[in-house]
């Protein structure tokens, strides 16, 4: 079924994150009774808020990779700007002898030096 809500993929996705977030909770939560207890340091109470936003890290990204390719769908594409082809007043620009896989070439690099240039 095109254009499914749950596909497979979106599925593991979305299993990836629960799970991160589940065990980084739990991490939290041991690091919150290692604080709690005689033996406990700040350095445990740090590391309780931290583990959350461990947790909650991949759904993050997962939220931002697809607000990116929203914004990239949304935007209309660029004309590709006509390249500028300078000519080398010591060469004639192209002869009749020339082989066209090398004139190829040369319009490719010339290209790629018009891109440079912006």
């Amino acid at each position: 079924m095109p254009g499914s809500v749950f596909t497979p993929q979106r599925v593991a996705i979305a299993v990836t994150c629960a799970a991160s977030l589940v065990v980084c909770c739990g991490l939290a939560w041991w690091q919150w009774q290692r604080f709690s207890s005689a033996g406990g340091t700040f350095q445990n109470l740090g590391y309780v808020l931290q583990w959350p936003l461990f947790g909650l890290f991949p759904a993050f990204v997962v939220w931002r990779i697809r607000r990116l390719e929203a914004r990239e769908d949304a935007e209309p594409p660029e004309a590709a700007p006509e390249p500028v082809v300078t000519v080398d007043p010591v060469r004639t620009p192209a002869r009749d002898d020339e082989d066209d896989e090398l004139a190829a070439y040369n319009r490719y690099l010339a290209e790629l030096n018009a891109r440079d240039q912006r």
